[in-house]
């Protein structure tokens, strides 16, 4: 009786699973479709072009059932890839321009990557964010070039004594000389190589938290909290 409830229970959590992911994934159809309104015509016609040649090629060769379950199963991967990529390419390019967009790049970069928002900002709102992991420290500034110089030069100046032994990368977010488009971030950071062992990213991580950040550095009032004001979070988040 156990083992029956046990796999009515799990066969119940892998239906909502799927249920789950079929919902996400019309919605990020729906999401692409607002700025591709032909993302759904160009990965219809892929997956009808890629079944149509491995069909016509399994009745060349006289094997057109083996043909045809493989020209289904190669027409749905390649449906996906370029639904994918299509859908990652809307998703970028509803997201320049916007304030945060490369901090929510960062923030899905992948494991051993300690991403921590917005360390610097200047009045302009001109922003540099931080992430550590094994190809050492890379600030990530967005906004203004001309601003954000000096502004990377002023974290780089005020990590310098804590940080002396890890790597310093600096990037601004752009489409312009010497500068990274947003959708290539995470691209550049895992090219760079990687140099320092895991207990050194701890330490350096651990020492740029007793360093403090813009938030964790920010004055705190004096007297009861104003209703519904939240106090920020502190520290960076650990992918």
């Amino acid at each position: 009786m156990a083992r029956k409830v046990n796999a009515e229970g799990a066969a119940g959590a892998a239906g909502a699973e799927n249920t789950g992911r079929l919902k996400q994934i019309a919605l990020t159809y729906k999401m692409t479709r607002r700025v591709d309104s032909k993302v759904g015509l160009v990965v219809a016609g892929v997956g009808i072009v890629v079944f149509g040649v491995l069909l016509a090629v399994g009745f060349a060769i006289g094997h057109e059932i083996y043909a045809g379950i493989l020209g289904f199963v190669l027409a749905f991967l390649a449906m996906a890839i370029v639904f994918g990529r299509r859908a990652e390419r809307a998703a970028f390019g509803q997201m320049e321009g916007q304030p945060g967009a490369a901090a929510a790049v960062l923030d899905n970069v992948g494991r051993g990557w300690t991403v921590t928002p917005a360390v610097a900002m200047n009045r302009s709102q001109d922003v540099v964010h931080r992430a550590v992991g094994k190809a050492g420290i890379v600030l990530v500034g967005e906004g203004n070039p001309n601003r954000l110089r000096g502004l990377l030069a002023a974290e780089k100046k005020r990590m310098a004594r804590t940080v002396a032994d890890a790597p310093v990368h600096d990037i601004i977010v752009g489409d312009g000389e010497g500068q990274v488009p947003l959708k290539k971030i995470r691209t550049t950071l895992l090219k760079l190589p990687r140099v320092l062992p895991g207990a050194q990213v701890t330490a350096v991580n651990d020492r740029l938290k007793a360093l403090g950040d813009l938030m964790s550095n920010m004055p705190v009032p004096k007297g009861p909290m104003p209703k519904g004001m939240r106090m920020p979070k502190g520290g960076g988040k650990t992918r």
